[in-house]
């Protein structure tokens, strides 16, 4: 019309930049990516779960080769530990054991389809996250969640959460080996068998209702969703990402410093933030670790320093507020 005012016109022209933004916001931004690497989308609709199988150490000598690390079995999954050997990092005037919160990990799953997921926690300080970052996003590699384990510590460290599913896996461990070449994470270590703890572990087990495994000198108990959970299209093996974690690092007289985090659907939220404050647990964080996953799932995690069996009471109390049992064949 010819008397259209000014102000319309400004309207119509911002509304159709925001259409424009929103159709750039779901773009590929994988551009120049090679396929592989790149993440497949959610779960099709109308289309059945695509279930992980079995694989041997053989199945992934290539991925081992590309990551430069080596890896084991754990189930589903085939798992490479990188621990912060090399960090120093103390809490509230706690060195931190870096078996305790400091480990970083990938683990690559085959599925029925053929196709691989990656999924992963990555320890990284805060001179190291930016770049880091870049160079996952370079080589197609997602970041799911970026976040804190542990409260006032030194010096500062991030968490972040990998994520990539697509038909070549020796694509992706390149794109890792890539992003933690640009950190301190010193290679891995020959696995040795771990001493006593220095804890009662029969008792913490009693309290736990499960029986737990020993990490070099932390001590573990684990558990896992009842559900069956599905990250897209394909469903999650017990102990890829959604599990609960409580981890007893030893301090003397039985006393411990304790870090983990639980894994909740939204209504069990608030009843674990409640149990936790009430057994004198402090809260640190609540994130996502997957971005498609269903149930949806909430993760907090925590830490106390106290008797370690009166801990493992409280921890427990918070547990039985979630769906969860424990691990088969202990920690993941």
């Amino acid at each position: 019309m010819d008397d259209e005012r000014p102000q319309d016109t400004r309207s119509r022209l911002t509304a159709s930049r925001r259409r424009v933004l929103a159709a750039a916001a779901f773009a590929p931004v994988l551009t120049g990516v090679p396929a592989g690497a790149r993440a497949l989308s959610a779960r099709p609709q109308n289309r059945a779960l695509v279930k992980p199988v079995m694989t041997k150490l053989a199945d992934w000598a290539d991925v081992g080769k590309a990551l430069g690390r080596p890896g084991d079995i754990k189930r589903f999954m085939y798992h490479t530990g990188l621990p912060r050997e090399d960090l120093t990092v103390f809490s509230r005037g706690i060195r931190i054991n870096p078996a305790l919160v400091l480990g970083s990990h990938v683990s690559f799953v085959r599925y029925a389809d053929h196709s691989t997921l990656l999924m992963g926690d990555a320890v990284v300080t805060e001179c190291e996250l930016q770049h880091f970052g870049d160079v996952l996003q370079e080589h197609g590699i997602m970041q799911t969640a970026i976040h804190k384990h542990l409260l006032a510590h030194e010096p500062d460290v991030w968490w972040v959460h990998l994520h990539a599913h697509g038909h070549d896996p020796v694509t992706v461990a390149r794109g890792l080996r890539a992003a933690f070449d640009c950190t301190g994470t010193p290679p891995a270590e020959p696995v040795t068998s771990s001493p006593p703890v220095d804890l009662d572990t029969a008792a913490i087990d009693a309290a736990m209702g499960v029986k737990g495994t020993t990490d070099g000198e932390i001590y573990k108990c684990t558990y896992v969703r009842r559900e069956t959970v599905a990250d897209g299209p394909v469903i999650l093996p017990p102990g890829l990402g959604t599990t609960t974690s409580v981890n007893f690092q030893p301090l003397g007289g039985g006393r411990a410093a304790l870090s983990g985090d639980l894994v909740m659907i939204a209504q069990e939220v608030q009843p674990v933030l409640v149990a936790l404050r009430h057994g004198g647990v402090e809260l640190v964080e609540m994130h996502h670790h997957n971005l498609t996953d269903e149930p949806r799932l909430f993760f907090v995690h925590y830490w106390a320093v106290g008797d370690a069996v009166s801990l493992a009471k409280a921890i427990r109390r918070a547990v039985d507020t979630t769906n969860v049992v424990p691990m088969p064949g202990g920690a993941a």
